[in-house]
């Protein structure tokens, strides 16, 4: 009886030694994660600069030197003709540089923060998927910290391309909402919605996630915020909510509308740092090509 008590006590030990060892190898594949993240971020920046200001210049040479040819061959329909298609070559490739870039990482971002960038990406998604999307985003009067402004830009683009892949849908809902404590973000679309084991199977962090949605709970656990998943026949629902920090709260407490969609859907939620600025200005004729 006592040799049997003490291989308890000694398994009791181990297995607390082993949640240990899992709890300090988990936190780390989170900060290796998270880190991975901001490279990722980080070199979406210099790619997207790097084809703005050098693959962008070039090919804008490119198409100086084929307008100088194009004046040389005025009097010959055959040489003419042949430039012409140059040309259009030469104007798909500069706007399909001018979007992967933007797409990488759109100026607006930088420049005027997540209000105004989220406009410019559903305008040009919903050009270039055929959805019909419409956008709510409640006005504002302040930047969100950039971590922030990122996290929910990236939230937005991987949300909607799998709207786009997988739903089926139609149509999709995008709405923004700073309140007294966080700000919202939801995607709501009226596809095919997911299966309950298929939603059930989304909520383990498992290879089955999808490197998208593991993304998406990671820069939501960096925040201290939540990522929930509500779906039904009727279409899903994604809702990012990140906590402000206390400086910005008393600010607009009694001035912010509550969201009033709630996840009424078979759903999952997911625990996953701080503060969006109403844009200053519109994007240009140049950041609204995509």
């Amino acid at each position: 009886m006592w040799a049997l008590t003490k291989q308890s006590r000694q398994m009791a030990l181990e297995h607390s030694q082993l949640q240990s060892v899992l709890l300090q190898r988990t936190a780390e594949l989170q900060i290796l994660t998270q880190r991975l993240l901001k490279v990722q971020d980080e070199e979406r920046r210099r790619l997207s600069r790097d084809l703005h200001d050098h693959t962008g210049q070039t090919l804008t040479a490119l198409k100086l030197s084929i307008a100088v040819l194009q004046e040389s061959c005025k009097g010959d329909a055959p040489q003419m003709a042949l430039v012409s298609e140059v040309t259009e070559l030469a104007d798909h490739a500069i706007e399909e540089i001018r979007t992967m870039s933007y797409l990488l990482h759109p100026p607006l971002l930088d420049e005027v923060g997540f209000a105004c960038a989220a406009e410019w990406y559903v305008e040009g998604f919903a050009k270039r998927s055929g959805l019909s999307v419409s956008l709510d985003i409640a006005p504002d009067g302040e930047r969100l910290p950039m971590n922030m402004e990122i996290a929910l830009f990236r939230v937005l683009q991987e949300s909607l391309t799998n709207v786009h892949r997988h739903s089926g849908a139609a149509k999709v809902v995008v709405c923004f909402r700073r309140q007294p404590e966080k700000v919202v973000l939801e995607i709501r679309d009226n596809g095919s919605g997911i299966s309950p084991e298929r939603l059930q199977r989304l909520q383990e962090a498992s290879a089955e996630t999808g490197v998208g949605l593991a993304g998406m709970r990671e820069r939501m656990l960096e925040l201290d915020g939540e990522l929930e998943i509500g779906s039904d026949e009727h279409g899903t629902i994604l809702r990012a909510t990140i906590p402000r920090p206390a400086v910005s709260r008393s600010e607009q407490q009694g001035n912010d509308e509550e969201l009033t969609l709630p996840l009424v859907m078979t759903g999952i939620s997911t625990p996953a740092n701080r503060p969006v600025g109403r844009p200053s200005r519109r994007p240009t004729s140049q950041e609204q090509a995509s």
